[in-house]
């Protein structure tokens, strides 16, 4: 066999690697579409998955597996609440506006929430509160909730606080600058990047501060009060990643909880004192912790898989009034609810990049039945480093990639990728 004959067998091989592992991967992976039949109805804020993540995004409710009605006029959408009037209020981010952009250029980005009007034939946006920032990443208002009072409590990552707004006025702010070491400016980096508020009463609220891995009680009048998954002279690294987004103090530290309990978490639902159930994002997991005697935070439930597919990137985790958990997986474009134990009673994959998802009509309640402390526990695998690495890279630059392509898959396709190009040269140098 002569010098091009070889490289024409080292393409071939190559393109035959690439292929059957794209088709056998294929074709054997898991249905990620289950549906038992039963009248769920389920609210859907999706991100969407262009450039940055952002175009594409909507609202959507799901009657069981089918599209009942969708609203897509803003870049992305985040959290979704459907208020007692039906209508729907939703977190967003929408660029190309051309009025009430000062301090910034026109057209400019705005972000804020919207309250929808989701008629079936025709939904619409029928107000909006937003205001003009810096960028339209990590800048983006990704949660909003109804008060009692009316007012309407937003999680303002742009200046990284919490802010009541009524009739288009603030009438309250808790800067998170009276906790953590600020830079000069918060609108210029990834700082905290304060992702999620729920009201756990009319005077206390918890917070996802997502970049410090913890999440924090704050009371209206009085500031923080408590903590979850408090800085316990750790490592700091999974806190200083990205940009290096939190600032170091005189000593050089930063509040920083342990990566093992929350790292870089989404969208927490206070269960009662004593458990809280998050996704716990970049452990590629949903965790319900509880308070030990001690005071610590400790893990009870994990889930790390289901249906035969492993969790990436969940962003948000629902206990439901009847028992099971609805959960957001991301990256995996998909959503779900599954038992206890761990059986997948519907599941259903999404047409973009899903950010949170409300089961209809209870939505996401405080109080929710938390599980006891010897439930199901399902540690992700850790996987082959380069590897994990490459897929995290890859899935942030194109988001579309299938929920089956994984290591093995990125494995076997490089080294197909690398068989064609050195058989291409070759094949060149032999003339």
């Amino acid at each position: 066999m002569d010098r091009r004959q070889r490289a024409l067998v080292l393409v071939g091989f190559g393109v035959l690697i690439i292929g059957a592992t794209l088709a056998v991967s294929a074709a054997t992976a898991p249905d990620l579409q289950v549906d038992d039949g039963s009248q769920r109805q389920t609210l859907v804020g999706s991100q969407g998955g262009g450039p940055g993540w952002h175009e594409l995004g909507s609202v959507y409710l799901l009657d069981g597996s089918k599209i009942e009605w969708r609203e897509d006029s803003a870049d992305s959408y985040f959290d979704v609440t459907m208020l007692d009037n039906g209508s729907v209020m939703a977190g967003f981010m929408h660029s190309g506006y051309e009025k009430g952009c000062d301090p910034y250029e026109t057209p400019c980005t705005k972000t804020g929430f919207r309250i929808i009007d989701p008629n079936a034939d025709d939904p619409q946006v029928v107000s909006e509160y937003s205001f003009p920032v810096r960028s339209e990443s990590n800048s983006e208002v990704h949660d909003v909730e109804r008060l009692d009072s009316g007012e309407y409590l937003i999680t303002d990552m742009d200046a990284e606080r919490l802010v009541t707004v009524e009739n288009g006025e603030e009438t309250w702010e808790w800067r998170a600058s009276d906790r953590y070491n600020p830079p000069e400016d918060p609108t210029q980096r990834d700082w905290l990047h304060i992702n999620d508020v729920d009201v756990i009463n009319e005077t206390h609220y918890l917070v996802s501060v997502r970049n410090a891995n913890q999440l924090v009680i704050v009371e209206r009048g009085a500031g923080a009060v408590d903590v979850i998954n408090e800085d316990n002279g750790g490592s700091d690294e999974s806190c200083l990643v990205r940009g290096s987004q939190l600032v170091p103090d005189d000593d050089g530290d930063v509040r920083c909880g342990n990566p093992d309990v929350l790292n870089h978490q989404h969208n927490p639902q206070w269960l009662g004192n004593g458990a809280v159930l998050v996704a716990d994002s970049d452990n590629d997991r949903v965790v319900e912790l509880h308070r030990t005697e001690s005071g610590e935070w400790e893990p009870a439930w994990v889930l790390a898989e289901a249906g035969g597919v492993a969790l990436d990137w969940p962003r948000d985790a629902d206990r439901l009034d009847n028992g099971n958990t609805l959960v957001t997986d991301t990256l995996n474009t998909r959503t779900f609810e599954i038992s206890q134990n761990g059986t997948v009673v519907w599941s259903r994959q999404t047409p973009e990049i899903p950010y949170e998802a409300e089961r209809l009509p209870e939505g996401e309640r405080v109080g929710a039945k938390p599980y006891t402390a010897n439930g199901t526990v399902v540690e992700p695998d850790d996987g082959v480093p380069v590897l994990s690495t490459g897929m995290t890279v890859l899935r942030a630059v194109v988001p579309s990639t299938p929920f089956w392509f994984n290591e093995p898959q990125l494995g076997f396709s490089l080294l197909g990728v690398v068989l064609v190009v050195g058989g291409s040269i070759d094949r060149w140098r032999a003339g």
